[in-house]
């Protein structure tokens, strides 16, 4: 985010440390606006939302707990910080209760606010990033193929050129990579979407049954059949049929399947009676069935009967800048789902999510998701409750020198651990206040 996009506010009685800040600020680049007066902040707030807000906690007539109040009023989403000087730490903490970012001591040294600035600066790239995401996120879910690649771009202007016209549709892909969604978006925008739509996974069935329950059977026609029973093509006319895994089918069973698709008829089993049935065939495969055709493994007639318009989805690992919105969307659907407050996912996460190759693809992106919110327990997505499997495999990608920010989270985390969490002893031997170790603990998210 470009910092010069930030609206800041300076309110404090003291102009001298009005002046101060806006000199700090300034050499980021950054306009801000400062009030001497509480009231008129209180004006101003109320005419423009403010993304950063800086106020004195004591000020005479209003104090700073209702310009917090205000601001978090008009935009929720406002990150505020109160200065408090000696004594009123207490204070400040009740400030923190109300919803503000952090507190800052007075006098400070000016890197320590800088410091502290920078942090609240990326905290609101951070929030309008996630609301951005969300926005998209809505915009994506009409059809529920969840991106923003020229990939993802392609693949739904695919869909919505192919779906009107009443044709059999091939759909490749590896594992997990929403074969079965594409199918489904195909139906709900086509002249059948008033039919049923129906999946069926040809590899999870044995060819005998897979017959029975496509073409149904006769009375008598095998041990069992003591009925005359319908099949899913007869029933399902007028609406789809999805077949995923096409590849994994006999060439007995391909044959009566290019029957159907030529002269829109079925025998059942055991019968002699074609049936005349009206239903959509969209298959899929895992694999090239140009090469099983070449390998012998599919029947050439029934590949070019399929493949009158081919719809390939490319793996996730090929289109990165997806999974941003993906994990968001996962994430804001498992913490509904089992009823948590999750918010955010952490940059040190998401970077990792990046990083990965995804063999499973979206479906292993979700997994993944639905077990880091089973076990996060705060309102931010964190490395440490991902599970080992996935920690693992990265930790041949992680670097050699680890940062300041890094190499100081390590310490106060092994000191709390030698002090059993006594604070002032962790405090002491870190050569720190306990304020200050206070609010490391906070934005590291210690605990």
């Amino acid at each position: 985010m470009n910092p010069q996009s930030l609206n800041v506010m300076v309110v404090d009685d003291d102009l001298r440390m009005c002046q101060l800040i806006e000199e700090l600020i300034n050499q980021k680049g950054i306009s801000l606006s400062t009030h001497t007066r509480p009231e008129d902040a209180l004006k101003a707030l109320s005419e423009q939302e403010m993304d950063i807000i800086i106020t004195d906690l004591m000020m005479p007539g209003l104090d700073g707990m209702e310009i917090l109040r205000q601001a978090k009023k008009n935009n929720p989403d406002s990150t505020v910080i109160v200065i408090t000087g000696y004594g009123t730490v207490g204070s400040a903490v009740e400030a923190m209760k109300a919803g503000a970012y952090d507190y800052i001591e007075k006098p400070f040294e000016p890197d320590e606010f800088v410091i502290l600035f920078n942090r609240a600066a990326e905290h609101v790239r951070l929030l309008k990033e996630v609301k951005a995401l969300r926005q998209r996120q809505l915009e994506c879910e009409g059809l529920e193929i969840i991106g923003v690649s020229s990939a993802i771009g392609k693949l739904k202007d695919t869909i919505a050129k192919v779906a009107g016209f009443d044709t059999t549709v091939l759909i490749t892909g590896e594992t997990g990579t929403g074969k079965e969604l594409v199918a489904r978006a195909i139906h709900r925008m086509s002249q059948r979407k008033d039919g049923g739509f129906l999946a069926l996974n040809c590899a999870s069935l044995p060819e005998s049954i897979l017959e029975s329950e496509l073409f149904g059977h006769e009375k008598g026609a095998f041990t069992g059949a003591v009925n005359q029973k319908k099949g899913i093509l007869e029933t399902a006319s007028g609406g789809t049929l999805f077949l995923d895994e096409i590849n994994s089918t006999s060439s007995n069973f391909q044959v009566k399947l290019l029957r159907v698709l030529e002269e829109g008829t079925i025998v059942r089993v055991g019968g002699t009676r074609p049936i005349k049935i009206d239903i959509r065939v969209i298959a899929a495969s895992n694999v090239s069935l140009r090469e099983e055709v070449r390998a012998g493994r599919f029947r050439a007639d029934l590949y070019y009967r399929l493949n009158v318009v081919n719809i390939e989805i490319p793996p996730l690992r090929k289109r990165k800048e997806d999974i941003p919105l993906l994990a968001h969307y996962f994430l804001n659907r498992f913490s509904k789902k089992y009823h948590k407050d999750i918010r955010s996912i952490s940059p040190q996460v998401m970077e990792r999510l990046l990083q990965y190759n995804w063999p499973g693809n979206v479906r292993e992106l979700e997994n993944t998701i639905e077990r880091a919110v089973l076990m996060e327990n705060s309102d931010t997505l964190s490395s440490v409750d991902l599970p080992e499997d996935f920690s693992s495999q990265h930790q041949g990608t992680e670097p050699d020198i680890m940062s300041i920010a890094e190499m100081e989270e390590m310490l106060i985390r092994r000191a709390i651990q030698r002090f059993n969490g006594r604070r002032d002893l962790v405090a002491s031997a870190l050569g720190i206040s306990t304020a200050t170790l206070w609010r490391k603990m906070k934005l590291y998210g210690i605990r």
